[in-house]
């Protein structure tokens, strides 16, 4: 029935029939009906020829093996005047260009032939039948720009044969309209998208320059999102448009200020970072309350970048507001200047003392006051008027965190080694340091009550080594394998496990019970240790591992790397009938990865408990980790499989992924892994 009416004389009744097999048709119909659908591509008649071409869309996406049919008579459309037959070939070739890379090299020859049809268009006279708000069939040159595009890419030949064409289109068609600025826009994608001339880029950056100068929020959100793209290899170019740039952080849609505010930090060079911080903090003192941690955290990493005398102002002025992930970043730097410990340790304990509030900030001032708290009590300072601290006022801050409702377990946990690190540093308080520390030795954490143990240990069985142990830390390399904080780019790094020196305390504010942190202050290891349940060992036995046991490593195996997501297991624990894993998530992007999900399935024998994730959001540059422990309960011990879903959303747009691990062998062996 439907190949007679595709033969039928009425061009009405054949349309029809078209409409239905584009809109509807199976791919058994579109199998049938191909041959006729291609001998319609060839008819006299415009309009059925228009309906006939859009039809040959359908079938090439329902049935891409049947494209070579239509590969001829699309190459023969573009000779034709009328412009419903040529807007229908020129999305067929698309078509066929994106599904064929044989079909793309073939169509390339056609480049100057589209170059002709489309300064037709641009220089054309006025044609009230194609005319959009002064721009001659708009929806054609975008189609067309869209084609050269994929044709110019990567091709020296076809974008030289597109160069001059780009240049008049972006020169000549007026912006003021909607429609030009969609065809614009369509040119600045494909100036950047082929291999264009240098003088050609800078012009399409022009252009998105003055799209930010466009009253339409719209437009000024997509050439910021365009200019994000284009930042790291035309960064100069860009550079021009700063203060534009710098202005839509003032705007009322928290959509454009979030893209001026991604796209003003990546601005931020060692040239402009003063001028730059300047602007990022007036508009940290008042922008929405869900864009505060991401301005802060950006203004530390710029700061910690390109002028690291910045990074203890912006602490002290948003610490609140910064990831948790910049703490041991500030640490590392605060250890590299020793000319500025002193003015740190005194900046950073009035600001303590004021407000305990800020939980990194917190952090930071306890860890300073533990490791410089002599320089503190002697009072002498030439970079900051001198403030005179008795043992007793140290002592007094440091309880108040310790004892506020406020502070988390990780401050906390800086709090009292900072209080412990004081012993070898003051002399008239250290029976008061051995009452605070003889407290926390039956505190319900068990962190701390481990910590506490330990410490009370080293004043009575351990006394005649506490000073060495206690002694200030040297200065950390950010750069070492055991420092997993840095913010390189691109790096993959394997997750550290080893425990924090207690001068380092709650640096990682994990959960996770450890071994012996006496081992870690006398520096005896620098090997990760095989994590144990503080609730099983007893304060004798930790004291025990000093005797220099060779603590095994925590095998850590990465299953999935794709998109800048890195995701590796981690064994933490293996019975007979039981392994626990953790899966540990992070982000090497430019962007936070959101909507982060991890689903796993097990074979029916194997029970599998899943805890609840630390978070669903992994920050950007390798900043921070989102970790999911599993439990899986194997009575009948068969052969153990876990397949993982990995689900996550980067820059708007979701991706899923499935990996399978064959096998779990010892925990001294890597898994199989087969990627799905």
């Amino acid at each position: 029935m439907a190949n007679h009416d595709l033969s039928h004389s009425s061009q009405y009744v054949q349309s029809l029939a078209l409409c239905t097999l584009a809109c509807m048709g199976s791919a058994e119909m579109c199998r049938d009906l191909a041959p006729e659908i291609e001998r319609l591509l060839r008819a006299s008649n415009s309009y059925i020829k228009k309906k006939a071409t859009l039809c040959a869309v359908h079938i090439i996406r329902k049935v891409p093996e049947l494209a070579e049919l239509f590969t001829p008579s699309a190459r023969t459309l573009l000779s034709e005047k009328n412009h419903g037959v040529l807007h229908g070939a020129v999305v067929l070739i698309t078509e066929l260009c994106k599904r064929n890379p044989d079909t793309l090299d073939q169509f390339r020859k056609a480049v100057p032939e589209l170059v002709q049809i489309m300064k037709g268009l641009v220089t054309s006279s006025y044609s009230p039948e194609h005319n959009v708000a002064g721009i001659s069939d708009p929806f054609l040159q975008v189609r067309i720009l869209r084609l050269l595009r994929i044709l110019g890419h990567n091709n020296d030949t076809a974008s030289d044969a597109m160069n001059d064409l780009l240049a008049q289109v972006a020169t000549n068609t007026d912006s003021s309209k909607t429609a030009g600025s969609a065809v614009l826009y369509e040119t600045v994608l494909t100036i950047m998208d082929i291999n264009s001339e240098s003088g050609l880029r800078v012009l399409a950056v022009n252009i998105l320059g003055r799209f930010l100068l466009n009253n339409d929020r719209n437009i000024r959100y997509i050439s910021m999102t365009s200019l994000q793209k284009i930042v790291q290899t035309d960064h100069n170019a860009v550079q021009r448009h700063r203060g534009t740039i710098v202005d839509c952080l003032k705007d009322q849609d928290t959509s454009v200020k979030r893209r001026a505010l991604e796209l003003s930090l990546a601005l931020v060079s060692a040239v402009n970072i003063r001028s730059m911080m300047k602007e990022l903090l007036i508009f940290l003192s008042f922008c929405p309350p869900e864009l505060r941690s991401q301005t802060a955290s950006g203004i530390f990493n710029a700061a910690e970048r390109y002028h690291q005398s910045f990074v203890l102002h912006i602490y002290l002025l948003a610490g609140g507001d910064v990831r948790d992930e910049t703490v041991p970043n500030l640490i590392q730097l605060i250890t590299t200047a020793s000319e500025l410990h002193c003015y740190t340790v005194h900046k950073l304990y009035r600001a303590l003392v004021k407000d305990i509030a800020q939980q990194s900030l917190v952090q930071v001032a306890c860890w300073c006051i533990g490791e410089y708290g002599d320089l503190l009590l002697k009072g002498e300072c030439e970079e900051i008027e001198p403030l005179q601290v008795t043992e007793d006022d140290v002592l007094d801050a440091l309880e108040t965190v310790l004892q506020s409702h406020m502070s988390s377990p990780a401050t906390r946990g800086f709090a009292l080694t900072a209080t412990m690190k004081l012993s070898t540093r003051i002399i008239d308080n250290v029976d008061r340091i051995r009452s605070i520390v003889s407290i926390y030795g039956s505190c319900i954490d068990l962190e701390l009550q481990q910590r506490a143990v330990e410490y009370n240990a080293l004043f009575k069985k351990y006394d005649h080594m506490r000073a060495a142990v206690l002694e200030r830390m040297p200065v950390m390399d950010k750069n070492s394998p055991g420092h997993t904080n840095g913010d390189t780019p691109g790096e993959i790094k394997e997750p550290d496990t080893s425990k924090p020196k207690p001068a380092e305390a709650g640096l990682l504010s994990e959960p996770a019970s450890q071994v012996c942190d006496l081992l870690d202050l006398l520096g005896g290891t620098d090997t990760p240790l095989q994590p144990s349940t503080p609730t099983t060992t007893s304060s004798a036995d930790l004291l025990d591992l000093l005797g220099g046991l060779e603590p095994t490593p925590v095998p850590t195996v990465s299953v999935y790397e794709k998109n800048g997501l890195s995701l590796k297991i981690q064994y933490d624990k293996q019975t007979e009938t039981e392994v626990t894993v953790s899966l540990i998530a992070s982000n090497s992007t430019q962007n936070d990865i959101t909507n982060f999900t991890l689903q796993a399935a097990v074979p029916k024998s194997v029970q599998l408990q899943m805890k609840a994730p630390s978070g669903n959001v992994i920050p950007a540059h390798g900043l921070g980790q989102v970790t999911q422990t599993v439990l899986l309960n194997n009575p009948n011990k068969v052969s153990l499989k876990m397949r993982i879903r990995v689900s996550y959303s980067n820059q708007g747009a979701m991706h899923q992924d499935t990996v399978q691990i064959d096998s779990f062998p010892s925990t001294a062996c890597q898994p199989s892994i087969s990627p799905l």
